[in-house]
């Protein structure tokens, strides 16, 4: 099962991306998804949820956008979504179309986190806290 190993690279990005935003943790990962990307949709969540074990996407919930084929007819100038996509044929005038504009998609177009936590506030009644104090 392939998507395994998608979904380690997914969780891999996602980690890098909340670390460069300084998250504390990923809650919602966007995925957008084509049917020619080769990857079985269903397996790619079951695989999503041992992935994130252990890491800042722990508990969160993968949210895949499906992406439609569509593909472009030489013969009639139009981009189309083919009515088989195992057989990329405009639908209107039976042409090949082997121009694919779209629906070969595994992209992760957003993440949702939460930020870090602030550092603890300044102590109360006028104190100061110094960061290096002296001894």
């Amino acid at each position: 099962m392939h998507e395994l190993s998608i979904a380690r690279s997914l969780v891999r990005v996602c980690e890098d991306a909340a670390r460069d935003l300084g998250a504390a943790r990923v809650t919602r990962v966007y995925l957008r998804l084509g049917p020619l990307a080769g990857v079985v949709r269903e397996a790619l969540e079951f695989a999503y949820d041992f992935a994130v074990d252990g890491t800042v996407l722990a508990g969160s919930e993968l949210v895949i956008e499906p992406v439609p084929v569509i593909v472009r007819c030489d013969a009639c100038e139009a981009d189309v979504a083919p009515s088989n996509i195992h057989r990329l044929r405009c639908p209107e005038c039976d042409a090949p179309t082997p121009n694919i504009l779209s629906g070969r998609e595994l992209l992760i177009r957003a993440i949702d986190h939460d930020d870090v936590p602030s550092a603890p506030s300044s102590p109360s009644r006028g104190a100061v806290a110094h960061p290096n104090p002296t001894p």
